[in-house]
């Protein structure tokens, strides 16, 4: 019996890439991350009786400012009355939250006079967002 000659076989490297890159897929999406979060550790401190009860007696200052002007706890008034009513309000406490909510097409120097009026009682616990 005679062999068959056959030509010099060369290995087709298209068909292993395919495979090969079926492979990075399949196992790129089936890999199973590690919840990195879960094994954070955060302690938080426990909260004190005393800062609860401080809390509860602080007040909300809430300050409007729109087009036409300042709006203070639901009275409109100028910027020394402001300055005035928030001169009271710092005496008894400083700690007070000031909610300062400024309209779409309020005056920029509206907002930044209200903020001064609070830097000079020490009011730095605010809240500034816009409505």
């Amino acid at each position: 019996m005679a062999r068959k000659q056959y030509d010099n076989p060369k290995a087709e490297m298209t068909p292993m890439i395919d495979v090969v890159f079926q492979l990075m897929i399949f196992f790129i999406v089936t890999i199973k991350q590690e919840d990195i979060f879960s094994k954070l550790n955060a302690n938080r401190p426990a909260p004190n009786a005393s800062s609860a009860q401080s809390e509860e007696n602080d007040t909300q200052i809430k300050i409007d400012i729109g087009k036409g002007g300042v709006v203070f706890n639901g009275r409109g008034m100028s910027f020394p009355a402001l300055d005035a009513n928030i001169k009271k309000l710092a005496a008894s406490s400083t700690k007070s939250t000031v909610l300062v909510r400024c309209t779409l097409d309020s005056p920029h120097g509206f907002l930044v006079h209200v903020l001064d009026i609070c830097n000079k009682y020490k009011m730095y616990n605010l809240s500034i967002f816009s409505m």
